[in-house]
């Protein structure tokens, strides 16, 4: 069973089991010991565009199931608030804005069908996975967070 919550892979501070261990591997090449792994799988599918990995986490182990590219139209509700939520995460973690433009660039969708992304958006926080950072603002300058920020 992983460490922490699979909702939270994406921003908490790398835990090991046996840190002794890492630390070797980490001194021998074969690991970073850094838990920046993760992060580099959510960047890699949305540079590709591919459905964001899903994080099971069952009594015995953690899977992760990764999926090859789908257009945005064949994608399922479920897989669209997932990569809204991921997108939303990996913006918060890298000190960037999650908005309706960067979320547009990742599904790829043409700024004439912004419409589309706010749906993914309302869905999103309808879920409960990510909120407005300022209610106060301006429409146009709404800027998102995941809910645990």
């Amino acid at each position: 069973m992983p460490l922490v919550d699979p909702q939270r892979f994406l921003d908490s501070p790398p835990r090991s089991r046996n840190e002794g261990l890492a630390s070797f591997m980490r001194r021998i090449g074969i690991c970073e010991e850094r838990g920046s792994g993760i992060d580099k799988v959510v960047a890699q599918t949305e540079l590709y565009q591919l459905p964001a990995p899903i994080f099971e986490q069952t009594e015995e182990h953690t899977r992760v199931v990764l999926f090859a590219h789908q257009d945005y139209r064949n994608m399922g509700q479920e897989d669209r608030i997932r990569a809204c939520y991921q997108h939303c995460c990996l913006k918060y973690v890298n000190r960037e804005p999650m908005n309706n433009t960067s979320l547009r660039l990742r599904f790829q969708i043409d700024e004439g069908n912004s419409a589309m992304v706010s749906r993914v958006i309302k869905q999103t926080i309808e879920a409960g996975l990510i909120r407005l950072y300022d209610p106060a603002a301006n429409r146009r300058t709404y800027r998102y967070v995941p809910w645990w920020a």
